[in-house]
């Protein structure tokens, strides 16, 4: 699968199902090590297994090159498409964790290309940009990512993308900043060579 330099499988030697039943083994001892009783308390019973599923099935799933989205492509004919504009998505909700203190990272990219042979279904930007989150993160990285793989599905440079993002290692621990937010940027291609396509994205 092509992109697949950015993807380290950790789960190589594990199936799901034994990443699941070691995580609640040992997401158990945390509580219990937080003096947490996890055996009369029935709110917190089910905990241990609860932590295990949300790891491995929805936070994290991104960490597993089997998950990788199933990516339609589409020739950008001449008697279909041969559209030579700039294709722009805004708005795409982006689910990541901090990998320094795995809080939530949560924020909108922007991503725009110019197509050249080939386009894609617009879902599957939702989709490529929600795959490379899905992991423990910083988004610095996650932007370059992103960036990395539509350019190897697009074949082309002419591709941007925007994330701004709330991080709640933030806002909830050291500096405990309500108000602040990041924002990064990859741009290749025109959108970093030609001022008015820079300006186009930037200000949409």
């Amino acid at each position: 699968m092509a992109i697949l330099q950015f993807i380290t499988i950790y789960n190589k030697f594990m199936t799901p199902s034994q990443q699941k039943k070691k995580i609640s083994k040992l997401y158990k001892q945390i509580l219990e090590t937080l003096n947490l009783d996890t055996e009369s308390d029935l709110s917190l019973k089910g905990t241990p297994d609860r932590i295990a599923k949300m790891f491995v099935d929805e936070i994290f799933y991104g960490l597993d090159v089997n998950n990788y989205p199933k990516i339609s492509h589409f020739p950008n004919e001449i008697k279909k498409y041969q559209y030579e504009g700039m294709v722009i998505e805004k708005s795409i909700t982006i689910h990541s964790v901090c990998e320094h203190h795995f809080q939530p990272i949560i924020g909108f990219a922007k991503i725009a290309y110019i197509p050249k042979d080939k386009i894609i279904g617009l879902s599957k930007l939702n989709r490529i940009a929600d795959f490379w989150a899905r992991r423990p993160q910083v988004q610095e990285r996650l932007t370059q990512m992103i960036f990395e793989d539509l350019k190897k599905q697009l074949n082309t440079d002419d591709v941007a993308i925007q994330i701004d993002a709330e991080h709640m290692c933030v806002k909830l621990r050291g500096v405990k900043d309500q108000n602040s937010e990041t924002r990064t940027t990859c741009l290749g291609g025109a959108f970093k060579d030609d001022s008015k396509a820079r300006e186009e994205f930037l200000n949409y």
